[in-house]
């Protein structure tokens, strides 16, 4: 644990928590599932061993609702580590964790492999989608140039509520960082993201940066935590932050640019392809 400076703040975890439930309110409800079924993953499959497992007839979820429960908590288990780049897929064992019908897992597993999170392999299933060092340099050019154009945009649109969720947030960052509070950093610095891109309107780069994020979790997660890196990676944010408060366009796209050409290096000097790096 990283000692406490004098005067430090300490950071408030129901705050923090506030902080991070406020940006997406709007998803609160559709996650609830899907997080509760991520964290089931951990549990080693138990919910999977009850009598009449995968039955329709146990009011499981099934169409658009089942598929969307499936997606979400699949994405928020690779975000949090709960799986792993190569573990197989197996659709019972989805379909048990989330409580959905088997054919919502299929329309869920299809989705995620257009999305580049999952790669369906004829005759053996799915697993999930092993991203190289290599992929992750393309993927995070791609999303300076996007995150860039999304920082332009929220220094020209953001109004005074989401500067305060902007400015809380980067104090939040702050305090965790002094407090060696990693975790905490790493969920903070992903809403950072999350609140420039839907601050700036620009809903197709929004979208697009969806899905390279997406492919991209198991390296922001585990860049975020390596060490020393909050302590490169924190000015970098605070300058993003800065610049959209201060309503400068240019600066803002500049300082995420730099950010993003900062993650490449990092992954760059990634000693080999390993996903436990990621």
């Amino acid at each position: 644990m990283v000692g406490l400076p004098s005067g430090c703040r300490v950071v408030d975890k129901l705050a923090v928590d506030e902080i991070v439930d406020n940006i997406s309110d709007e998803k609160v409800g559709e996650d609830v599932g899907a997080a509760s079924g991520a964290v089931r993953l951990r549990d080693d499959h138990r919910t999977s061993q009850r009598p009449g497992a995968g039955g329709v007839g146990q009011n499981r979820a099934t169409g658009q609702a089942g598929r969307g429960t499936v997606v979400r908590g699949i994405r928020q288990a690779l975000a949090a580590g709960d799986m792993a780049p190569g573990q197989r897929l197996v659709e019972q064992e989805l379909a048990d964790t989330f409580h959905a019908t088997r054919s919502s897992v299929r329309e869920a597993l299809q989705e995620l492999a257009a999305d580049g999170l999952v790669e369906l392999i004829p005759r053996r299933g799915a697993r999930v989608r092993v991203i190289s060092v290599e992929d992750a340099v393309l993927i995070t050019e791609c999303r300076a140039v996007l995150e860039g154009l999304c920082a332009r945009r929220a220094a020209e649109r953001a109004t005074e509520k989401d500067r305060a969720v902007l400015r809380d947030i980067g104090t939040a960052m702050e305090d965790a960082v002094d407090q060696g509070e990693l975790e905490t950093y790493s969920a903070l610095n992903r809403r950072l993201h999350e609140l420039v891109a839907r601050v700036s309107g620009q809903t197709v780069a929004e979208s697009l940066l969806d899905r390279l994020n997406g492919q991209m979790v198991r390296y922001q997660f585990r860049l975020a935590l390596r060490p020393g890196r909050p302590t490169q990676s924190l000015p970098q944010h605070r300058a993003i932050v800065d610049a959209i408060l201060a309503g400068d366009p240019a600066a803002a796209e500049r300082a995420a640019r730099a950010h993003l050409d900062s993650v490449i290096e990092q992954l760059r000097a990634t000693p080999g392809p390993s996903p436990h790096l990621a």
